[in-house]
């Protein structure tokens, strides 16, 4: 079973997911985040993806922070661009003597989940105005130009921010925050064609290709395997298994 609630860290959710061992299993699909992840005796870090990410084979309950999207660096100490498409064990991150410290910690306590939200908390600092305003734009669908022009960067200066924020430039960060978009409004049972419009692709062929190159899947198989599986968030939200 899956389960998220607002983090009191601006921006992020707070979520867990305790597998029954029936269901189907389904792929995570790039949505611009970064998680800081615990399961029983492990802390590990989930990078920002650029194509699906298969579940793995992680027994038993596993909790995240999933930051904002362009905040995770800031939490985590490193660019998220060293990251991308990376799951990292936390102490290759940080100290190994503080991560053990912090993974008894979280293993003892009473709420794993609270604890790990405490550990994240604990570590952040404010997030850059200038990324907060790129990630909104891009995520209502504003051109990526129109965007650099709002907050006052040449097109090279804009790419090179976003790899440290996001892991990669702002165009795939807009591609993928269009298909988040779809994934959202596909959930409410709007058709396809309908979807595909209304998230900002030209057609509904064009929205076919971006869940072939983004997700490796077609939008009706995606549904599909969500429907099925209990340990799925609802479309839209970032988790690893």
């Amino acid at each position: 079973m899956y389960r998220e609630r607002p983090s009191t860290l601006d921006g992020a959710v707070v979520w867990s997911r305790t597998p029954s061992g029936t269901g189907t299993e389904y792929p995570v699909l790039p949505d611009g985040c970064m998680d800081l992840l615990w399961t029983e005796g492990r802390l590990f870090v989930a990078g920002p993806d650029t194509q699906a990410h298969a579940p793995g084979d992680i027994p038993g309950r596993i909790a995240g922070v999933r930051f904002a999207p362009g905040t995770g660096p800031g939490v985590l100490g490193v660019p998220a661009y060293e990251l991308l498409d990376r799951r990292v064990e936390l102490a290759d991150l940080w100290p190994a003597a503080e991560t053990r410290r912090l993974t008894g910690r979280i293993d003892a306590s009473p709420d794993p989940v609270a604890a790990l939200e405490a550990v994240a908390l604990g570590r952040a600092v404010p997030a850059d105005p200038l990324i907060r305003t790129v990630a909104a734009h891009l995520s209502a669908g504003r051109p990526v130009n129109a965007t650099a022009d709002t907050v006052g960067l040449s097109a090279r200066q804009l790419h090179r921010r976003a790899l440290h924020a996001f892991g990669y430039g702002p165009k795939t960060l807009a591609r993928i925050l269009r298909l988040q978009r779809a994934l959202a409004l596909a959930a409410t049972g709007m058709p396809y064609a309908e979807v595909a419009v209304a998230a900002g692709c030209a057609d509904q062929a064009h929205l076919a290709r971006e869940m072939r190159d983004l997700a490796g899947m077609t939008l009706g198989r995606y549904a599909s395997l969500a429907a099925n599986s209990d340990t799925s968030p609802p479309s839209g939200s970032h988790t690893v298994a």
